[in-house]
């Protein structure tokens, strides 16, 4: 086949690329033990090519997986060049600096040989369900508090699993076999996806470099085109959140000149004592994302995509932290980011932007009941913002594409009875078109014996901010027995407590109709 590949034969190629990383997605889903997986949907599949550059990923993958696991492939081949790696191999690390910002999500990467050269890699990310150490809070200090770091490894070597490695992990977590079950279902998904780009490549023969690069220019030049039609200038937008003894600031300032970008976090506020910081990757991920949803949101995701995008954040503050910073929390930080673009993209395209929402909360409960061991992490979503188009959607994860844990599932596993879960009503800012409404979740706790809980939820102080005149969404909050409680710290449950969980409504874009009536008389 030559180089320069037909349009018709690489959309199909590309549609059979898809179907690849989906397969392997199902087969992940399938597989794994925990509900973070089969549920909340919180992991992603990625194939690259044998330099680490994103190729394509599964249908509904977390963006910010979308972004990382390419990056940890990169770290992977520094550390084990490709004249180390052979068929059969697997790595693996949940390194925050070179996975994704927090010891929870595990990456696992395979090379994929093929006539005896290395042609791509199968890449994979999931949450564990436990990953050891103290229950993931926003209020932790210390990375060395959050759990087991696991340093770039072989967890398999020609086909041979590294039991010792294995017994790391087991004996460092509450749920060995939950772990270990889910590590072994992305194991299968890597599987997945080298027998398929096996039978790709032996059907069509295709270059599948030249194939990636192809892929990529097309969507690096779609890139290009539809920056090019922001106006060129300098842009900046300001967005703060709850923050602990002090508000957090995230200050983006983005320059806009002849079809690139320049995105700068210059006086964004210093990484804190406290678990929200956000590593480098995940940062450039969210950001990236950002502007594609933006201005480019219908192409094919990858590499290209990103290449017209260059993003600074000084060393040091909250987007860019020294080690050993904690990052469980990392999200309450940077899913900030695609909103910060937004609000400063805001005036150039006031027809695409939609205004800040709450990104998904989170309730990690562990304990002993009936003489079981449990450890299970679930996850409620917020209100979206609204848009120049539409209200904002309800109970929704902007922008990590998580799920809403069903209550049947939490009742079946862990020791609770479901009170109520509703609608939020009301909690959206109002506008032109109005925020999407937050969540009312409430429960009691029914096991026998007293367990741990943390939350990981945000904006409990200052809610989502509206756009354009729109106004704010209601903060969300979390009551114990009708007490209000310090988020940042782990609570203890006994039997009989009551929880309840309300999370935050979007902010509104626009201003109200009956606001600019009466302006109007």
């Amino acid at each position: 086949m030559s180089e320069k590949i037909d349009q018709f034969l690489l959309e199909i190629l590309w549609t059979r690329l898809i179907s690849i990383v989906d397969e392997a997605a199902a087969t992940f889903v399938r597989t794994a033990f925990s509900s973070l997986a089969r549920e909340a949907n919180d992991f992603a599949v990625v194939i690259t090519d044998a330099q680490g550059r994103a190729v394509a990923q599964s249908s509904v993958s977390i963006p910010s997986f979308t972004g990382t696991v390419p990056a940890t492939i990169k770290y992977f081949l520094k550390r084990f060049p490709p004249e180390t790696l052979n068929e059969g191999d697997i790595l693996i690390t949940n390194d925050p600096w070179m996975g994704t910002g927090h010891v929870h999500d595990v990456t696992l990467a395979a090379p994929v040989f093929w006539k005896g050269q290395l042609v791509a890699f199968a890449g994979i990310t999931s949450h564990m369900p436990d990953i050891g150490g103290r229950l993931r809070s926003s209020g932790i200090r210390e990375i060395y508090e959050e759990g087991l770091q696991i340093p770039m490894l072989k967890l398999v070597d020609r086909g041979e699993t590294n039991n010792v490695i294995v017994d790391f992990i087991r004996t460092n977590v509450r749920v060995p076999d939950a772990t270990m079950g889910d590590i072994w279902g992305e194991v299968s998904a890597c599987h997945r996806v080298t027998e398929r780009l096996h039978d790709l490549l032996d059907e069509t023969q295709v270059n599948f470099s030249a194939l990636s690069e192809d892929i990529r220019n097309r969507s690096e030049a779609a890139m290009r085109e539809a920056i090019a039609g922001v106006p060129d200038g300098r842009y900046a937008y300001d967005i703060e959140h709850d923050g602990f003894e002090d508000k957090i600031l995230i200050r983006c300032g983005i320059t806009v000149d002849a079809g690139a970008m320049k995105i700068d976090f210059t006086g964004t506020t210093p990484q804190l004592p406290r678990s929200v910081n956000v590593v480098p990757n995940y940062t450039s991920a969210y950001t990236i994302y950002g502007v594609k949803a933006l201005l480019c949101p219908d192409i094919p995701n990858n590499e290209g995509s990103s290449a017209p995008v260059d993003i600074f954040a000084p060393e040091g503050c909250i987007l860019n932290p020294r080690y050993p910073a904690p990052g469980g929390a990392r999200g309450m930080i940077g899913h900030l980011l695609p909103v910060a673009v937004m609000g400063a993209l805001a005036e150039a395209t006031p027809n695409r932007v939609w205004a800040p929402g709450s990104g998904n909360s989170a309730l990690t409960i562990a304990g002993e009941h009936r003489g079981q061991r449990y450890a299970s992490v679930y996850f409620w979503n917020a209100g979206q913002g609204a848009s120049a188009n539409r209200d904002g959607l309800s109970l929704i994860s902007f922008p990590s594409n998580l799920s809403n844990s069903p209550i049947e599932l939490m009742e079946s596993s862990v020791p609770v009875r479901i009170r109520h879960r509703r609608i939020r009503r009301g909690s959206g800012g109002a506008g032109m078109h109005r925020g999407g409404d937050g969540l009312d979740l409430a429960f009691q706790f029914i096991g026998d014996s007293p367990a741990v809980v943390s939350f990981i939820m945000t904006r409990q102080r200052i809610g989502p901010p509206g756009i354009r005149g729109g106004q704010s969404g209601r903060p969300g909050e979390v009551t114990i027995n009708g007490v209000k409680r310090d988020l940042t710290e782990h609570v203890v449950v006994n039997p009989g407590d009551e929880v309840t969980i309300k999370t935050a409504g979007g902010g509104g874009y626009g201003e109200p109709v009956e606001q600019r009536s009466a302006v109007a008389s």
